[in-house]
This record gives C-alpha cells, structure tokens and sequence, in this order.
C-alpha cells in the first residue's frame, strides 16, 4: 500500500507515542451529511478527540495520495467530495491520480492499520444488505475490519441493514464485538435493535485488551456505542421511515455504493430533517469514545 501523508500533528503525535484517533472522511462530505452539516460533523468530531487528549486523523485521498490529518484548505476540498473509496479502491485512485476521494470505513481502517494507528471512530459501519440472500450486498467494511488490528467504535451498523445477519458475518469472520457499557446492538438512531451484543464492556482498558489479546495477528475489534438517550429517535418513528427508505432504493434500482448515500437522504427527508442532528450526536460521541481508548491504549 502507497505510504499515507501525514499530517505534522499527527506525524509527531505518532512519533511520540501519543493517541491518534483515525476518522473516515465520507461522513463529512455531502455524500455523508449535506452541507453545512458535513462541515459541523467535521469540526464537532475532530473537538471531541482533542478534547480527551488525542490527535484527530482524518482520512482522505488527494491528488491520488491518501492522507491522515489534513490541512484547512485540504479540509475544504473534502467537504465537497462526491468520489468514494473503499479499501479496494485506494490501488486505482494511487494510479489514476484521483483528485478528491472520500473514505469509506473500510479505506479507512486500512489506512489506519498501515500508519500504526489502533482506533478508529465513524458513525456506523455498513453490513449485510436486506436482500443480500439474492443480491449479495455485502459492505467491504465487515471484511477490513476482519483483517485490520484496528478498534471501530461505531453506533453499530447502518439501521436499514440487515443487523442480525451483519452480527452472524461478523461472528463467522472471527471479529469481537463489544457493547460500551450496553447490552444491545444499537441500530444507528436508536440504542438498541433488539438484539443481544455478544459481550458488554464497561471501561476503555478492557477494549484495550481484547484487541491485545486477539487470537488472530490482524483481526479487529468492533466496539458498538449507543448513540446518547438524548438525542435518540425512537424505533415507533424510525423503523417505517427505514422500511420507506429501502424500498424506494429498490425501486430507483440503487445497488452497492450509492445505497448509503440515497437511503439517507430519504431518511433525512422522512424525518423533517431530525435524522440529522441525531447523526452528529452519535458521531461526536464515537469520536469521545475513540479517543478515552486511544488514550488508554498509550499507557
């Protein structure tokens, strides 16, 4: 993999030995959240990890170089990306020279892994598609997070996902997954979708030492948090707004990459725009998380 520009601040951070948390940058373009709520989730999450004593790392890829920790200006330029990259993508935008990518989670924890760096903070991750049964729809994030030592600290997945079985690939992919002091699988906007996680934790040290203590040199750990009971949109109101979402991707005949990126601004639509505070709460949130686990992770 072509060797990510660094930041200064993250350059001497790493030297250092001091906490970096990785940041994927789709959220903050419009293809995340429109503007200028992108540029709010950008500034709110990078706060929230210096605020705990870390050093924020977004991830991007410009003029074909993928970066961790950029500029102001570089900063502007990814507000207004429209081009995605996931891990598989990142060899094609090196040699095609892509002027502005925005990483996906799993581009992301790739570029995160090959720097050094342990944690890793998004809003949710993708999963296995409704319907995959036929289609085959399955997000390149469960497999980077299978094969990159990193920590994810998500929301869970996507709620329009079909959440328990992206629990039943994760679990035949060898990954932990971990409740932050909850003891249900969250589903995005709301805290829990009903279904069990498989192993609660209650303090960062503990993260720590699953990922230390992993059986297989380059799994990952999956650390799912509930987004904050206050900022919370309750199932009864989500789950027909998610179920209305996913069928009009159907029927606009929407496949792979672009199904995110439709099905929540329908959501946002559906929901008079309340989807997208909720969306910055859980993401500044899993950006606080990350980075009490990046702290801990130094010590």
């Amino acid at each position: 993999m072509t060797e990510a520009v660094l930041s200064d601040d993250v350059a001497q951070a790493l030297a250092e030995g001091r906490a970096v948390v990785a940041l994927e940058s789709t959220i903050f373009s419009t293809l995340g959240l429109p503007a200028p709520a992108n540029a709010d989730a950008l500034e709110v999450c990078k706060q929230a990890v210096l605020d705990l004593g870390a050093t924020p790392a977004v991830a991007a890829i410009l003029d074909g170089r993928p970066h961790l920790g950029l500029t102001p200006d570089e900063e502007k330029r990814v507000l207004q990306g429209r081009r995605k990259v996931a891990e598989r993508d990142l060899s094609v935008a090196r040699a095609q020279k892509w002027d502005v990518g925005v990483t996906t989670v799993s581009a992301t924890v790739a570029l995160a892994h090959a720097a050094g760096i342990s944690v890793f903070a998004t809003g949710g991750i993708g999963g296995v598609h409704r319907g995959s049964e036929l289609t085959g729809d399955i997000s390149a994030d469960l497999d980077a997070i299978a094969n990159h030592p990193v920590i994810t600290v998500s929301a869970g997945a996507k709620a329009f996902l079909d959440l328990p079985r992206t629990l039943e690939y994760l679990e035949t992919a060898g990954v932990p997954v971990l409740g932050w002091q909850h003891d249900w699988f969250p589903a995005f906007y709301t805290r829990s979708s009903g279904l069990p996680v498989p192993h609660r934790v209650d303090d960062e040290h503990t993260v720590c030492d699953v990922l230390r203590y992993r059986a297989r040199p380059t799994t990952g750990v999956l650390l799912t948090v509930p987004i904050p009971v206050a900022d919370e949109i309750p199932e009864s109101r989500i789950s027909a707004v998610l179920a209305a979402a996913v069928d009009a991707s159907a029927d606009a005949g929407v496949t792979g990459p672009a199904v995110t990126p439709y099905v929540l601004a329908r959501i946002e639509k559906e929901t008079d725009g309340q989807s997208i505070p909720a969306n910055l709460a859980l993401a500044r949130n899993n950006a606080a998380i990350a980075a009490r686990i990046a702290v801990a992770m130094t010590r």
